[in-house]
This record gives structure tokens, C-alpha cells and sequence, in this order.
């Protein structure tokens, strides 16, 4: 950090006089993408020990921006921030910690910066840190914290936190098993655009789970979130449209769901589009085609994709089925 604090210094040295930016105008700034002038104005912050200004400064070394990307000078900037209580660093560093960017992966240190910000009510932190109880990361497993702080980040509007909460209502995890407060919960995520809810709502309505099974319903959200590139509701779309549920049966786009869901990797959609290949549904019949997306659906441990491969190979009957 010394270096960039030199390096900082001699720029304002070559400036004519000391900016006068307060630190919200250097915030627009930088938004706008002039992150010189907004670095000069923090580094006089900084300087005179506003945590803002230092925090600030660590993102602009965390994402490169006005100055060479660097994670460790980042790391130093929100530790000086986080020691003053700024909340913000707090988060930041406790991100660096959980995902070891330029320190020793430290799961115990994230949550105790994580808690820290939390406590003065930081969304994200509180999201996290409930996220370490539920899975036991740095911290003692602990299912009814996860709940508690994944309420409060929740009740604050935070998507991911409403998200994770429905997921704890759900299976009944820190919390009674609650498919309506699931649901409800996950709206609200969904209306905010969180991915994994817009799905995650298509799921609970195509099973009739705290909402009265709707298959149409089910392809909104599914929709919604593939068109957002989430392979799991590409695949489930590929699912309905295959079998005609909620929507006309089509069996081309089905085969273009699943080709968008192969393509990320899953496997059941993999498998899917080589069983199309196979039998010409949708598609031009095609072995070659349909061996390929065996193969990476097999690569992946898929046993029907595994099985189908043999079986084509040897020119018998395939098994055909659109799991769900």
C-alpha cells in the first residue's frame, strides 16, 4: 500500500492545488468513469482518515479501475477502512477472505468481518454470514442463525437473502417446513430479477408446492429466468415444451432450450437433445449429433446417456424419456 500511497501523493503533488470534491461528487465521478479525478479527491480523504475514501479506493484496485488491478492493495485499503467500522470495508474484506483473492483463504476470518458489518445492518453481510451458518464456513453450523440473519438482510429488500430464506422455508432448515412462506419469499426475490428465485418460483409451481399447481405459471418464471441465461430453467422449459405442458407441445423448441442448456453444461438437457438427435424430434434425425450429446451427458456421469451411447452404438432401441 505504501507504494500506491506514493504513487497517489505524487499525483497530487503534480496537481495545481489539492481537490476540493467532496467525496459524494467523486463518486459521480467515478460512476461517469473519471476515476482520476475521483482518485485525487480520495486520496486527500484518505488521507485526512476518512474510511469512505479508503474503502473507495480498494474498489478502484480491486476492479482496476484508474489504476493497475490489484487484490492485495484492495485488501490493504479496506483493512485500514474496516479497523475505522466502516461496514462496507468490513463486507469487502470479509469477501476477500472467503474467496482467498490475494490472501490465505481464511472462512473464519470472512465471517468475522462478515459479522461485524452485519451487525451495523449491512445487507450483503448479513446474507453471507448467514450463508457460513448454513453450510458451517468459518463458523458452527447453525441452521436457526442462518435464518435469523438471512431474515434481517430479507426484511431489508435484499434479493439474494429472500431467495436463500425461501430455500431454508422450503426444507424446513432453521425454520418450520413452509412451502407458502417459500413461495412468498421467492416472489419477492423474483420481482427484483434474482435468477435462481425466477426459477426456483417456476419449480414450485410446476409441482403445486404453497401454490396451486399451474403449469402455465410455471413457464412464465421458467421463461424469465432463461431468458437471464440460467441453464436449469432453460432445461425445464425444454421439459415443458417437449411434453406440452403449460404451453403448445413443440418439439423444436424444445430442442433449442435444451441446446441453450447443453451448452452450459447440464447434463439431463445434454442427454435430452442427443435423444432428439437420436429419434429426429425436433431436429434432423442425426447419429453423430446424437452420440456427442451422449457422450458429454455420459462424460458427466449421466447412466441413461451412458446407456443410450451403448445402445446406439450397438443399433438397438434407445430408452426416450424427457425427465423432469
Amino acid at each position: 500500500m505504501l507504494r500506491i500511497l506514493a504513487l497517489l501523493f505524487a499525483v497530487l503533488l503534480a496537481w495545481p492545488a489539492r481537490s476540493q470534491m467532496s467525496f459524494e461528487d467523486a463518486a459521480a465521478a467515478a460512476r461517469r468513469g473519471h476515476y482520476a479525478a475521483a482518485l485525487r479527491a480520495w486520496a486527500v480523504q484518505a488521507d485526512r482518515g476518512d474510511p469512505r475514501a479508503q474503502n473507495s479506493i480498494g474498489l478502484m484496485h480491486y476492479y482496476g479501475r484508474g489504476v493497475p488491478r490489484d487484490h492485495a492493495e484492495a485488501a490493504g485499503w479496506y483493512r485500514v477502512a474496516a479497523d475505522q467500522g466502516d461496514a462496507d470495508a468490513q463486507f469487502n474484506l470479509g469477501y476477500i477472505y472467503a474467496h482467498g483473492q490475494a490472501v490465505p483463504r481464511d472462512p473464519a476470518l470472512a465471517a468475522f468481518w462478515y459479522r461485524r458489518a452485519a451487525e451495523q445492518g449491512h445487507a450483503n453481510a448479513q446474507n453471507n454470514l448467514g450463508l457460513a451458518y448454513r453450510i458451517g464456513e468459518g463458523v458452527q453450523r447453525d441452521p436457526m442463525a442462518a435464518a435469523t440473519w438471512l431474515r434481517r438482510a430479507a426484511e431489508q429488500g435484499n434479493g439474494l437473502a429472500q431467495t436463500n430464506l425461501g430455500l431454508l422455508y422450503r426444507d424446513g432448515q432453521g425454520v418450520p417446513q413452509d412451502d407458502a412462506a417459500a413461495v412468498t419469499w421467492y416472489r419477492r426475490a423474483a420481482a427484483q430479477g434474482n435468477v435462481l428465485a425466477q426459477s426456483n418460483l417456476g419449480w414450485m409451481y410446476r409441482l403445486g408446492r404453497g401454490v396451486p399447481r399451474d403449469l402455465a405459471a410455471a413457464h412464465v418464471w421458467y421463461r424469465r429466468a432463461a431468458d437471464q441465461g440460467d441453464g436449469w430453467a432453460q432445461y425445464a422449459l425444454g421439459v415443458l415444451h417437449a411434453r406440452g405442458d403449460g404451453v403448445r407441445q413443440n418439439h423444436g423448441e424444445s430442442a433449442r432450450w435444451y441446446r441453450l442448456a447443453a451448452d452450459q453444461g447440464h447434463a439431463d438437457a445434454q442427454f435430452n437433445l442427443g435423444l432428439n438427435y437420436d429419434l429426429g424430434r425436433g431436429v434432423a434425425q442425426d447419429y453423430g449429433q446424437a452420440a456427442q450429446w451422449y457422450r458429454r451427458a455420459a462424460d458427466q456421469g449421466h447412466v441413461e446417456a451412458r446407456t443410450n451411447l451403448g445402445l446406439l452404438y450397438r443399433g438397438r432401441p434407445r430408452r426416450s424419456a424427457d425427465t423432469p
